[in-house]
């Protein structure tokens, strides 16, 4: 990739690491702070955790990809380390989905039992489960399915001379068979299927309970239609934005190097990153409860500002007597 090429995708992973961090901060306040009660939902209490994972994809995950792409010399063992941190959060992402799925047919299916089977107290600890799985899961290669036994392993910069250091990159120490086989058939595209055939049966049952429905029941039906249809969106983004990288770890894995272009490869990292960036965007379109929370917190700073600024000439004027 020529040097133009380099700094464009660094100044594109910037704007998205900015948009991830800032539009989560405002999902996670939202919720927690706009929304009355609102964590002892269990559907936005795992929205919070999903806003958490996309948040450190922000702060954690996009500056580690920049770093882990040959621009640090670090022993193996670190560098095996914190790409495995990137797997973490992508796992955290996947559960957190699978979570919502899960509430929505519970919610749809045992409408008396719903309350009683999923309290405050079980959602935390779903919510908990789930991290410390993502975080088993992701830390998988530092068990031994990893490339440090192999020499020489590929490195997209010049390779250090020092016997124990080299350049870091992903591939240089996560093995693809451990991507194509365990992360993506195993860890993605297994939950993916089982969220997919859940919102089928839940758009199923919707459709068949609206369609004998009361004007009252009617309404209630319709509320729950819009926001499995948000939830779906993000479902199908997160798919859309994703897959397209994991394909491109099967190709390296059956074709090698060749089969894919260094760009090719980059921009499939962007779309996966920029993902975590346009969930606040749909959440705020497609969910009404968090674009009134976001309307109320937007007009708290607004205020604020405007205190702020009508305040600070008088403040100048008493100091300057």
């Amino acid at each position: 990739m020529a040097d133009w090429g380099w700094i464009t995708y660094t100044v594109l992973e910037v704007f998205i690491a900015v948009a991830c961090c800032l539009g989560n901060v405002l999902v996670v306040c939202a919720v927690a702070v706009g929304i009355q009660d609102c964590l002892r939902k269990p559907t936005f209490c795992f929205l919070v955790s999903l806003a958490v994972a996309d948040f450190l994809v922000g702060a954690v995950a996009v500056p580690l990809a920049v770093l882990l792409d040959g621009w640090v010399s670090l022993t193996s063992h670190q560098c095996l380390f914190l790409s495995c941190v990137v797997l973490v959060l992508t796992e955290a992402s996947v559960l957190s989905l699978l979570a919502i799925a899960i509430d929505r047919y519970l919610r749809l299916h045992m409408p008396f039992r719903y309350k009683v089977i999923v309290t405050q107290r079980r959602t935390l600890l779903v919510v908990s489960v789930c991290w410390i799985l993502s975080c088993l899961l992701g830390f998988t290669p530092l068990f031994g399915w990893h490339n440090l036994s192999v020499v020489g392993y590929y490195s997209t910069k010049t390779p250090s001379t020092s016997p124990n250091s080299s350049q870091c990159t992903f591939l240089s120490v996560i093995s693809l068979p451990f991507m194509v086989y365990f992360n993506f058939l195993g860890c993605v595209m297994a939950p993916l299927l089982v969220m997919m055939f859940l919102y089928i049966i839940i758009f199923w049952s919707l459709h068949k309970r609206l369609i004998n429905s009361c004007p009252l029941a009617r309404a209630s039906l319709l509320r729950e239609k819009r926001l499995a249809c948000s939830l779906t969106l993000v479902l199908t983004l997160f798919g859309c934005c994703w897959i397209p990288l994991h394909l491109m770890n099967c190709l390296l894995l059956f074709q090698g190097p060749q089969a894919v272009t260094p760009g090719t490869l980059y921009t499939g990292i962007l779309l996966s990153h920029a993902n975590s960036a346009v969930n606040p965007v749909i959440y705020a379109c497609r969910i009404p409860k968090i674009q009134k929370a976001y309307t109320q917190i937007w007009k708290r700073l607004v205020l604020k500002f405007n205190c702020f600024t009508r305040n600070r000439p008088i403040q100048q004027s008493i100091t300057s007597h």
